[in-house]
């Protein structure tokens, strides 16, 4: 090997070999770099280890020095803290929508980000109750192929499916092809969903992403929206990715769950006091059957005020359970 090409590899190895195996915990001396470079093959002496660790500060890397008997070197800040990364590390494991393989190549990568004695620090497990993996493997290829299509703007088709009483995977109506114009992905309940304009309907409906089979971006364009759509606002006004007919419902809550109001549709929500002891909200929510049965989870603590139809509608939905109860 040339002087030349070993004096540009040593530059290349000496910055790896200070990604990843410095941190404020561990640092190394000129000495032991040598040593480590010489198991590459790279011939090194420690006046060209200075000049190299001036290059790399000088491109921006921030290489600290701690002197106590020795001098001694290593990386400080780098692009990911790692209180970052651990917080995506958690986001990665608690996420439904990753699958366990995906999510394992996926702190892999997140490891190398930082040095081998922090990644090690990375390597937790974090345990949330009830959560089940998605099982599909083919949803990240999916979400990339509706972002192609939204950002072309061109309809997609795929296949539908859902599982039936044997556990074995069932596509909805028959194997028939959707074919739907994409407007916006939205992350809601741990799922994945694709709110999208489709002719049976006339109108929006959501898909969940992770139960979409073979996607194709086609050559028809997307059919215009009506009118401007407010991912946040209308994934608000949407319990469940249930669709409905919008209303402005007047429901009369306990003082203790104005948190649970304001959490759910933000501290704009309309809000008054009825007495010592409830407030009203007027929310502006789809009516469904997830919208009433987030009202029922909170029982004489919530009540429909208006209008006359949804407080009939939620009278009847307590009938009805009681009555599988008797």
């Amino acid at each position: 090997m040339s002087e030349r090409a070993n004096s540009k590899l040593k530059l290349l190895y000496l910055m790896q070999l200070l990604e990843e195996h410095t941190d404020e915990e561990n640092a190394i001396t000129v000495p032991q770099m040598i040593e480590q470079l010489n198991g590459y093959g790279i011939r090194a002496e420690r006046k060209s280890i200075y000049d190299d660790i001036n290059t790399l500060r000088h491109f921006g890397m921030d290489i600290v020095s701690k002197k106590t008997r020795t001098h001694n070197y290593f990386v400080g800040n780098r692009r990911f803290e790692l209180a970052e990364l651990k917080l995506l590390v958690d986001a990665v494991q608690c996420s439904k929508f990753i699958t366990h393989k995906k999510s394992a190549e996926l702190i892999k990568k997140l490891e190398s980000l930082t040095s081998r004695g922090q990644a090690k620090k990375l390597e937790r497990q974090v345990y949330v109750s009830g959560r089940v993996k998605t099982m599909n493997e083919s949803i990240y290829y999916n979400v990339d192929k509706i972002y192609e299509a939204i950002l072309h703007n061109r309809q997609i088709r795929f296949k539908y499916y859902e599982y039936a009483s044997d556990r074995k995977i069932c596509y909805r109506r028959q194997g028939e092809t959707y074919c739907v114009s994409p407007y916006v992905l939205s992350w809601h309940d741990d799922n994945y969903y694709l709110v999208a304009y489709h002719e049976r309907y006339s109108g929006l409906c959501h898909f969940r992403v992770d139960k979409m089979a073979r996607i194709g971006v086609g050559d028809t364009p997307r059919r215009p929206l009506e009118q401007h759509l407010d991912p946040a606002g209308y994934c608000k006004r949407t319990f469940g990715m249930f669709t409905g007919r919008q209303e402005a419902v007047c429901v009369v809550f306990d003082s203790s769950l104005i948190g649970v109001v304001i959490d759910r549709f933000g501290k704009d929500v309309q809000m008054y006091s009825v007495d010592d002891s409830h407030f009203a909200a007027v929310l502006n929510v789809q009516v469904s059957p997830v919208f009433l049965a987030w009202l029922f989870q909170f029982g004489d603590k919530a009540r429909v005020a208006s209008p006359a139809d949804v407080a009939l509608r939620m009278k009847e939905l307590a009938e009805a359970v009681s009555a599988q109860y008797k």
